[in-house]
């Protein structure tokens, strides 16, 4: 005797009702009645929806143009309950769920994209540094349309990822659009291994520190604390430091813990509230601020999303650093990966976080506190501008120095100041606040002469 995909699917939905009966008759033996009338509620499993799902199952199983054996419909169902929650909740196959393994571990293959979906597009969260995507100029916000001659629309973001994945070496195009760009245009990327370094660092002018951090993996909480070490073995006095959070599409929520908790002295970090006990948790500051107090400016953009807006915004309510750059993406949301065999998972979105002030990022983002945006900026030069050093007979100044002018022009760095105006303007703001911060450690002995009495 054949049975139909109804007749089986149903005493299962109710074995299921009843299953979870069973196991609330426990719970009113210690919740009271309000209590167990909620989870009651909540263990309910609405069977006509499901009558529902059985007919369109059945419909599809035997009426689609082509055969489909019914482990691929399932796993499509799965996928569409999950893709119809948010962007960032997913069905992750063997495929998929191996890549995520890698992805953390700082290696995996690709074009070096972090995407996300919007209105059935691919959006650029952000390039990753160094790699073949943020060589060819891809930008935050471009929307991939099309993948060679395959459109996006349709695709889920897993099938979008793996057509983009392919073979070291192997061309890919790319069918973009762009704000302010008014019409699609075309970029071919060759794929290549893709090798995330998390944090690099360099010394900007004496005593001004430079960290970059690309991306929060598992161990960039300690390749921080490293980077900033070597700054301060290599400076005898730090007089500031760039954290540049620019296109960090962010990564493990505890990197960015150990990261803001590197440079704070005490207090909240972050906190997260969900449905699941589990889902509740805060972390704190640990006593050593690994920086001692020295001015800090945070730089992020619209690609800055995740464990780079914790940062932020941990950073920001503690008044620790300046925040500077373009509002962030605003992805205030955590993702709990659930295995579901050796095989198989579930990326499923299970909390919001908060900033320590109790603000959401949540499709907000971290406003910054001085908003800087990207710019082409070129110095403009005076013509036939003339001082007094230039004047025939002019008297020395006593000391010796008339150079002081030709110094100040050695001294500016117009790679910088013409490359990248943010990090320019970082670097000014921390040389304003030592200046502020070192007058005010000395003590002012203003000269007072007495009046002769004739």
């Amino acid at each position: 005797m054949t049975l139909s995909i109804k007749q089986l699917l149903l005493p299962i939905t109710l074995g299921l009702i009843l299953g979870s009966s069973s196991l609330l008759s426990v719970a009113q033996q210690s919740d009271d009645a309000e209590e167990t009338e909620n989870q009651q509620e909540m263990g309910r499993l609405p069977l006509d929806e499901l009558r529902t799902f059985a007919d369109v199952f059945n419909h599809i199983r035997i009426s689609y143009v082509e055969e489909i054996d019914d482990k691929t419909l399932l796993e499509n169902a799965i996928r569409g309950m999950l893709t119809g929650l948010d962007p960032h909740s997913t069905y992750l196959d063997a495929k998929s769920f191996d890549d995520l393994q890698v992805s953390t571990s700082g290696e995996f293959g690709g074009l070096g994209l972090e995407v996300g979906m919007e209105n059935g597009f691919v959006k650029v969260i952000s390039p990753i540094d160094g790699t073949p995507a943020e060589k060819a100029g891809i930008e935050s916000g471009d929307l991939i349309i099309q993948l060679d001659d395959k459109p996006v629309k349709g695709l889920s973001l897993n099938d979008a990822v793996n057509l983009m994945r392919g073979k070291k070496g192997s061309d890919i195009e790319l069918t973009i659009i762009r704000e302010g760009v008014n019409q699609p245009f075309d970029v071919t990327i060759t794929r290549d291994t893709i090798k995330v370094v998390s944090v690099r660092s360099k010394t900007l002018e004496a005593g001004f520190g430079y960290i970059r951090i690309a991306q929060f993996q598992s161990k960039t909480g300690e390749e921080f604390r490293t980077a900033l070490a070597k700054l301060q073995n290599k400076n005898s006095t730090m007089k500031g430091l760039v954290l540049d959070l620019r296109n960090n599409p962010g990564g493990i929520l505890q990197a960015s813990v150990e990261v803001a908790d590197s440079l704070l002295e005490e207090g909240l970090i972050v906190y997260t509230e969900g449905r699941l006990n589990d889902a509740h948790s805060e972390y704190s500051a640990t006593p050593n601020d690994m920086s001692k107090g020295i001015p800090v400016v945070v730089l992020i953009n619209g690609g800055s999303a995740s464990a780079s807006e914790i940062v932020a915004g941990a950073l920001q309510d503690h008044r620790r650093a300046v925040i500077m750059g373009t509002d962030s993406f605003g992805k205030g949301s955590v993702q709990t990966v659930v295995p579901l065999s050796e095989k198989h998972a579930i990326k499923l979105t299970t909390a919001r976080y908060f900033t320590p002030n109790g603000r959401s990022i949540q499709a907000q983002g971290i406003i910054p506190d001085i908003i800087i945006e990207r710019a082409k900026v070129e110095t403009i030069k005076s013509r036939g501008r003339i001082t007094e050093a230039d004047l025939q007979g002019h008297l020395s100044n006593g000391d010796g120095d008339e150079s002081n002018s030709k110094s100040r022009e050695e001294n500016i760095k117009p790679s910088l100041f013409n490359t990248d105006n943010q990090l320019y303007e970082a670097l000014t703001l921390l040389k304003g606040l030592h200046i502020l911060s070192h007058n005010k450690t000395q003590v002012m002995n203003p000269v007072t002469a007495k009046p002769e009495t004739l």
